[in-house]
Formats: structure tokens, C-alpha cells, sequence
């Protein structure tokens, strides 16, 4: 075996005496690629002369700014992508205002809007039952009759809920309100 084949495995604490730095920035520079560590019996260690070799290239690199060059692209890199994921996201709300406006999509802030007006009647008309009732049971002469009369309100109740129907008119008008639209631009516009 030639004299160029043997490793000479080293602590970071020597290669950071012979380099001049901490242990931790030999470390740092085995984390980000610039020097590689090897495998003995001992645990990871530094072959003395390709470490030294690859950090005098490092060193090389830095002092010619081709390092800067390299962190410049990886930054322009990044900053391309940036810009993508913003124009995509840009495109995305565009893409949803449009199925809003459309009536494809409603928001949830609508959706929950049209539903609590729709309760509120509901409950309205239950609130007035015993009132709108009242008088009609007074003149009832059996229970079964005054069960009927009920029977017969509640049932119109429940016709009530059974015929509600999806109105995308309610949710247009839900976004041009919410939007602070006037009718009389909302109208402009279908023009």
C-alpha cells in the first residue's frame, strides 16, 4: 500500500488547533459539507489531509467570491420561489372570489347568515303558536279536537322547513352586502 492510501484520523479539537478555529466551527463545517468526517472504531473522525485540502479549497473559494456566487444563486433560488408561491396564492384568491361572485362558493360567514335568518323565522313562528293558538283551543269542545288544531299548525310549520329551497339571489345579495356593494352598482355591472 502506498503512503497516499492511509487515513490519519483526527479529533475536531486537532483539527481546530491546526486550523485555528473552535471544535464547534469544525463541526459546523463537517454540518454544511465543506470538510467530511469519517468512520473509525473511535467514532467520527477528520482524515488530516483530505480535511485540510478540502478547507483550503474551501478558503480558496471564499477568498475568489465564488462562495457568494453560489449563496447569491441559492438566494435568487429562493426568492424565484417566493414570487411563485406568491403568484400562485395571488391566483388561488382570485380564483375563489370569482366561484364567490359566481355563486359557485359561498363563505361561511354567509352560509351561516342565510341559516340564522332562516332559525330566526322558524323560531318566530313557533314563538307565535301558543298566541295564534289560543283562542282556537279555547273554543275546542274535546281534546282530541284542540290535538288537531296543534297537529295542524305544526304541520304547516314543518311544510315550511320541507319547502325551503336553495336561493342563490340570497347569496349574491349576502356579497354585494358584505362587500359594500349598492344594488345600484351590483345592476351597473350586470349591464
Amino acid at each position: 500500500m502506498g503512503e497516499e492510501s492511509k487515513v490519519n484520523p483526527q479529533t475536531s479539537a486537532m483539527i481546530a488547533k491546526i486550523f485555528g478555529v473552535t471544535s464547534k466551527r469544525v463541526q459546523q463545517l463537517a454540518a454544511d459539507g465543506t470538510i467530511e468526517t469519517i468512520d473509525t472504531p473511535k467514532g467520527r473522525r477528520y482524515d488530516l489531509i483530505p480535511t485540510v485540502q478540502m478547507y483550503i479549497t474551501h478558503l480558496a473559494d471564499k477568498a475568489n467570491g465564488r462562495e457568494k456566487k453560489e449563496k447569491d444563486s441559492d438566494l435568487e433560488t429562493l426568492k424565484l420561489e417566493a414570487e411563485t408561491k406568491n403568484k400562485i396564492a395571488k391566483s388561488r384568491m382570485v380564483e375563489l372570489e370569482l366561484a364567490e361572485l359566481e355563486g359557485s362558493m359561498h363563505r361561511a360567514e354567509d352560509v351561516e347568515s342565510v341559516l340564522t335568518d332562516h332559525i330566526m323565522l322558524v323560531r318566530s313562528m313557533l314563538m307565535a303558536m301558543p298566541g295564534k293558538l289560543a283562542v282556537d283551543l279555547s273554543k275546542s269542545k274535546t281534546a282530541t279536537e284542540a290535538s288537531e288544531r296543534i297537529k295542524r299548525e305544526v304541520y304547516q310549520i314543518m311544510g315550511y322547513l320541507a319547502e325551503y329551497k336553495y336561493d342563490p339571489d340570497e347569496f349574491k345579495k349576502r356579497v354585494r352586502e358584505r362587500q359594500g356593494w349598492s344594488e345600484r352598482h351590483g345592476e351597473r355591472e350586470n349591464e
